[in-house]
């Protein structure tokens, strides 16, 4: 049998689960249940049956993010795939399905989403083994969720009669709620969960004849793709050139070859809060948390924060807390977060894209303090990195060390600085801040200015790859 090829598509950037999850930090990156995130965990429960390394498709902007998660499993990818632009899951799974006969073996594709919970690794493996013999023979195989309660937010799989891998009548949309009832009644039909198996070449066989305009934009995306550190940039022009289409509706639905194994694992798309609080630990009258949290007289609610919550005689209810936000919403009305989402963004505010605590590839910053003409930031620099060679033309800035070590280039000099020490950095200097030390560097940045926008800087150079050419 061909080896088991874990394809983990990361390139979400969903805000059902605002605020926690943001834009430029979903979900996928948040330890939401216990303590690795939802892409360490999607890793953990495959690495014991996988033959090869992952194959991670991810958006471009969470390069660095997805690269120190998977460091920090101990686990390097064969490839880590950047998408310039989301185009579903169909040409993302070309991609990685190309990417994968690059190497010059074809392999089973375990196409799993990065930000979804399994709570039986073992049912998962043996449903995965089910699955792996029928993709071996030719199958693309996906994975029906036996279905719990009469969901209306999930796509349905109607099964043929049979016992293990069983072939497909058909999928459905997902449907109101006296026709899910019926759905589940019949015994017949199982949630669509958006895992998959099949071979590499048998996905590509099928996309060819049925969507063959999305294999060719992928084709020359990958061939014009720029290779640089951990990852491959597909060339921007042409993967936009990709119809976007989900692979249900562009292969699954339409081909022949279709089965489906029936899986009963205990899983969640953990697609707003209020599922959230269905898989995680309760206490004995129904509540959950996440953090600091006092609940007196309250029931089926749920809480997430860093800072202390306190909630007195709350049913049903979702309390959310972050650095800059606040969500309080009935358990019943937690989608309508979109709501929210999309009139931050209609006012033009920062709170739908960015969390106050934005991640870098050589550390973060922490914008903690803000008005007319200042701004101040906590910095901290991982050992031995180093920030890009910059300037700004409308801000100056005062960094003072808080500890660690900081090597600081400032115009031709380079200085040191420790623990009490500071330097200032005057508007249209060249200058760079690196952590020559092994331990963390901290620093506070106060910037001072007619403008303190993120886009006020001019690399020079950076090893990140964010310099231009």
């Amino acid at each position: 049998m061909l080896p088991i090829l874990p394809v983990i598509l990361s390139g979400g950037s969903g805000t059902r689960l605002w605020p926690l999850s943001r834009e430029a930090y979903p979900k996928q990156f948040l330890p939401l249940v216990g303590d690795a995130t939802m892409l360490q965990a999607t890793w953990n429960r495959v690495a014991a049956i996988a033959g090869k390394a992952p194959i991670i498709v991810a958006n471009q902007e969470h390069r660095f993010m997805a690269a120190e998660q998977l460091r920090e499993c101990s686990v390097t990818p064969q490839a880590l795939i950047l998408e310039p632009i989301g185009r579903n899951t169909a040409p993302a799974i070309a991609i990685a399905a190309l990417q994968a006969l690059a190497s010059g073996e074809d392999a089973l594709l375990l196409v799993l989403p990065s930000d979804h919970v399994v709570r039986d690794d073992a049912a998962f493996h043996t449903a995965v083994g089910q699955a792996a013999i029928a993709a071996d023979a030719g199958k693309l195989v996906t994975f029906g969720i036996v279905p719990t309660a009469p969901e209306t937010g999930y796509g349905y799989i109607k099964a043929q009669a049979g016992a293990g891998v069983r072939g497909v009548d058909r999928f459905v949309e997902k449907p109101d709620l006296a026709t899910a009832e019926h759905y589940v009644a019949s015994g017949e039909y199982y949630w669509n969960s958006g895992m998959f198996l099949f071979k590499a070449s048998r996905y590509l066989q099928e996309l060819e004849a049925l969507q063959p305009a999305i294999l060719a934009a992928c084709r020359i995306a990958l061939e014009k793709a720029s290779r640089d550190s951990d990852f491959i940039r597909l060339d921007a022009d042409a993967f936009a050139a990709s119809p976007s289409d989900s692979i249900d509706y562009a292969v699954m639905e339409k081909t022949a070859d279709a089965a489906v194994v029936p899986l009963d694992a205990g899983w969640n798309d953990v697609g707003s809060w209020s599922a959230l609080w269905e898989v995680s630990d309760k206490d004995a009258n129904g509540n959950a948390w996440h953090g600091d949290v006092i609940a007196l007289d309250c029931n089926n609610s749920y809480a997430y924060g860093n800072r202390l919550i306190a909630m007195v005689g709350l049913d049903d209810v979702v309390v959310v807390e972050t650095d800059d936000a606040v969500f309080v919403g009935h358990k019943d009305r937690v989608q309508d977060v979109k709501e929210i989402v999309g009139r931050i963004k209609r006012d033009g505010r920062s709170e739908a894209a960015a969390h106050r605590k934005v991640y870098r590839p050589w550390g973060a910053y922490d914008s903690i303090d803000n008005g007319a003409r200042f701004q101040v930031k906590r910095i901290t620099v991982k050992p031995g990195a180093t920030l890009s060679l910059q300037m700004h033309h409308h801000r100056a800035e005062h960094w003072i060390v808080v500890s660690g070590t900081a090597e600081v280039t400032r115009g031709e000099d380079v200085i040191l600085l420790t623990e009490n020490q500071s330097t200032y950095i005057p508007l249209g200097v060249t200058h760079r801040l690196k952590n020559p030390g092994k331990l963390p560097l901290e620093l506070i940045e106060v910037q001072s200015g007619s403008y303190l926008g993120e886009d006020d800087i001019v690399r020079f150079e950076d090893q990140y790859g964010r310099a231009p050419a």
